[in-house]
C-alpha cells in the first residue's frame, strides 16, 4: 500500500511552496483494496469520519440520500474512527454490516484510521493541515466531522458533527 509521507510532503511544501493533491493520497476500502482517490476527480468528495456507537450515528441515513441524491457530482466518503470515546469499536465486518443493516448504506467507507494524533492518517492530515490543503487548517473535534473537496481536489471547508449532511452549508456547494 502507498503511503503518503507527511514529513517528505511537509519538507516539499516548504521545498515547493506547493500544497500537495489529495489525489497522490491512498486509503484502503474496507474490504483491504486500494482506493484511487484521483478516479473521483471531477466530482466532489464528502469525507466524514463515522462511528456507529455515536449520538450522531444517524447521520448516516443523510448521508447515503445525500450520495443517492448527486450520484454523478458527489462521492460520499466514510471513514471509521475508534479515537473519540471508543465509539467504532467493530471490526470492517461488523461495520459494514452494521451500516447497511441499519442504514443501507452503499457508499464508500474506507479502513477503519486515526483521524487525530500521532498515527493520523495522511488523509485527515491533509484534509485538516492548511501546509497540505492550501486552504485552512482545522482540527477534528468528534464522530462525524465533514470535509467538503471540489471537483480538482481543492479542500472547500470543513464542517463540524452537529451540521447535518443535507444542510444547505454543504448542499449550496453540490
Amino acid at each position: 500500500m502507498k503511503t503518503l509521507d507527511s514529513a517528505k510532503v511537509a519538507s516539499n511544501v516548504t521545498a515547493n511552496n506547493e500544497t500537495t493533491s489529495i489525489f497522490d493520497i491512498s486509503i484502503n476500502d474496507l474490504g483491504g483494496n486500494s482506493i484511487n482517490l484521483s478516479d473521483y476527480k471531477g466530482r466532489k468528495m464528502l469525507f466524514v469520519n463515522v462511528a456507529s456507537e455515536c449520538g450522531f450515528t444517524k447521520q448516516y441515513k443523510d448521508l447515503q440520500e445525500l450520495s443517492d441524491r448527486y450520484p454523478d457530482d458527489l462521492v460520499v466518503i466514510g471513514s471509521p474512527c475508534n479515537q473519540f470515546g471508543k465509539q467504532e469499536p467493530g471490526d470492517a465486518m461488523q461495520i459494514k454490516t452494521f451500516c447497511e443493516k441499519n442504514f443501507g448504506v452503499t457508499f464508500l467507507l474506507t479502513e477503519k484510521i486515526n483521524v487525530k494524533g500521532k498515527d493520523q492518517h495522511p488523509l485527515y492530515q491533509w484534509l485538516s493541515s492548511k501546509k497540505l490543503n492550501g486552504k485552512k487548517s482545522s482540527s477534528v473535534k468528534w464522530n462525524f466531522q465533514k470535509y467538503l473537496v471540489d471537483e480538482n481536489g481543492k479542500l472547500i471547508d470543513h464542517y463540524l458533527s452537529f451540521t447535518n449532511p443535507l444542510s444547505a452549508k454543504i448542499t449550496k456547494h453540490l
